[in-house]
């Protein structure tokens, strides 16, 4: 079990349980978004997954912006060429807060 984000909006340490790391590098271009929505759907709040992709997922924080408003996690923890990966996962405040947070590019 792997634990530990921080959430810079908050300035202090949110926990979110890591269910998985899902490397999307050897799926179909059309079936990355389906999968990584999936999961998304599939966590409890305050759980969340690490995506690999082998490009920077920008336009997927704007599908998730618009889809999910404030109620989704992101922090990249690598930007290598080749390799990304991002914290993705479900807020616990989301719902009470409001907040909208701020693009971390």
């Amino acid at each position: 079990m792997l634990q530990g984000a921080f959430d810079s909006q908050e300035q202090e340490t949110r926990r979110l349980l890591l269910t998985e790391e899902l490397d999307v590098r050897d799926l179909p271009p059309a079936q990355r978004h389906e999968k990584i929505f999936s999961t998304y759907t599939d966590l409890a709040v305050r759980e969340g997954f690490v995506l690999i992709n082998d490009h920077d997922p920008k336009p997927l924080y704007h599908q998730f912006e618009a889809e999910t408003g404030d109620g989704f996690y992101w922090e990249y923890q690598q930007r290598d060429s080749g390799e990304f990966r991002v914290l993705i996962g479900k807020n616990a405040d989301s719902a009470t807060t409001g907040k909208q947070s701020e693009a971390p590019f």
